[in-house]
């Protein structure tokens, strides 16, 4: 038994959350599960307190999950553990890592920055702009800058009437104004998940769509697949997942007759693709990893 605190934060009776809290409980004793919507900061004081316990005291904290949907409020949430980092408290992965990836634009700016192959994208407040858009990719996806399991993403196509296309953009735009559009690219029934542990590389599982289902999520019914990547592939992710330093990703990463494109990197990673897909406990690896790192 190893005498560390290790708080998980994450959305207490998840599979996932509560999978990593079992997994640090079995190597520690301790066990603490954090809901963001429950944490106090006192900045003078400085003092982050959950559950009667002051994150600054642990020896540290994994996130899981920082909320349950994506929202510019999980940015406020990020920055009250920031505290506990300046306490001295480890943090994984950091929380300025995870703030570059919960916002879409944040992520996409650094991959293309960083010369990550990736589907064409536009983003624009422009409804004229955003119109030509989906006429030059035929196909367009207009994503939310914050969202998860394509949750309020709409595909536009450019053989609707132009009547349509207009009123399905300035829909879009009135839940988003800052519009981010990717061309829909025309995939193998399927998209891969690759993950990394401290940068290396532990396998990947394929996301297989469910009949016609447009994405691959589990939320539209996709499954987990287990899946054999090229190293170009794997050398691909590495250098995307290594733009943003976290301690556990998974790399989005779908296979197009143009090549291997990135669509993103996770800022949490999934533990059920591991699971389900690889047969790897992800949970298990990360509290033997976050023990090691503390010790």
């Amino acid at each position: 038994m190893i005498n560390k605190k290790i708080a998980v934060v994450g959305i207490p009776g998840k599979w996932s959350t509560e999978a990593l809290a079992n997994a640090l409980e079995e190597k520690t004793g301790f066990r603490l599960v954090v809901d963001m919507a429950d944490v106090t900061a006192d900045l003078a004081a400085g003092t982050v307190m959950a559950k009667g316990v002051d994150l600054t005291g642990l020896d540290g904290v994994v996130v899981k999950k920082i909320t349950e949907i994506y929202s510019p409020d999980a940015l406020d949430r990020l920055e009250l553990l920031r505290i506990a980092e300046a306490a001295g408290v480890r943090v994984f992965s950091p929380a300025v890592n995870i703030l570059r990836l919960i916002n879409r634009l944040s992520c996409t700016v650094t991959l293309r920055n960083g010369g990550i192959p990736m589907p064409k994208t536009r983003v624009t407040e422009n409804v004229d702009v955003a119109i030509a858009a989906v006429k030059a990719f035929g196909s367009a996806v207009f994503k939310p800058l914050y969202s998860t399991k394509a949750r309020g993403m709409t595909v536009i196509d450019s053989i609707q009437p132009d009547a349509e296309i207009f009123d399905a953009v300035t829909a879009f735009k009135a839940e988003n104004p800052m519009m981010y559009i990717q061309q829909k690219l025309s995939l193998p029934g399927q998209d891969l998940g690759l993950v990394f542990l401290g940068g290396v590389y532990h396998g990947a599982y394929a996301r297989v769509a469910k009949n016609d289902a447009w994405n691959t999520t589990i939320n539209s019914g996709g499954k987990y697949a287990p899946f054999e990547c090229d190293k170009d592939v794997i050398e691909m992710a590495r250098r995307a997942q290594a733009l943003f330093d976290m301690d556990f990703t998974t790399v989005d990463v779908a296979l197009t007759d143009q090549g291997p494109i990135v669509f993103e990197v996770s800022a949490f990673g999934g533990f059920r693709g591991a699971k389900e897909g690889i047969g790897i406990d992800a949970a298990a690896l990360y509290a033997d990893y976050v023990l090691d790192a503390v010790s």
